[in-house]
């Protein structure tokens, strides 16, 4: 299931420093990050292995989860929140602001066979995607 967890951050009169340093449930095998994001919706996919840890390091942008028990909307919007979305985790992301920067830090290197696409399929029961419904 994806959390948020908040990273160590020592602020004083020169600013701020934050620190990645045993919070991680992985060891950093890859790390890419994305800016210049127009409307486009991002990822749309899962892993078999990979856990990853979305940072949003500049602006924000929201994540949606899907873990095939729940569905859930993450604001990333400070660089010291940091998403942990593990193997099950069906993410899209959206919403970047103009300025923002997501960086991702990974558990694996790249394998396209880890990558699964499709999405889980939903019970008529079950709240719609709520990308279904985007009018932005």
């Amino acid at each position: 299931m994806a959390r948020i967890i908040d990273l160590k951050t020592y602020t004083d009169e020169r600013g701020n420093l934050t620190v990645i340093e045993k919070v991680l449930p992985f060891d950093i095998k890859r790390i890419f990050y994305i800016y210049g994001v127009d409307d486009s919706v991002r990822g749309g996919h899962r892993h078999r292995k990979t856990i990853q840890a979305a940072i949003c390091l500049r602006g924000s942008c929201v994540i949606y989860n899907d873990d095939n028990q729940q569905e859930e909307e993450f604001v990333l919007s400070a660089p010291h929140q940091c998403l942990i979305l593990g193997p099950p985790d069906w993410h899209q992301m959206y919403r970047f602001s103009p300025d923002a920067i997501l960086m991702v830090l990974a558990s694996e290197y790249f394998h396209e066979q880890d990558y699964i696409y499709e999405r889980y399929s939903r019970e008529p029961s079950r709240e719609p995607n709520p990308l279904a419904h985007r009018t932005d």
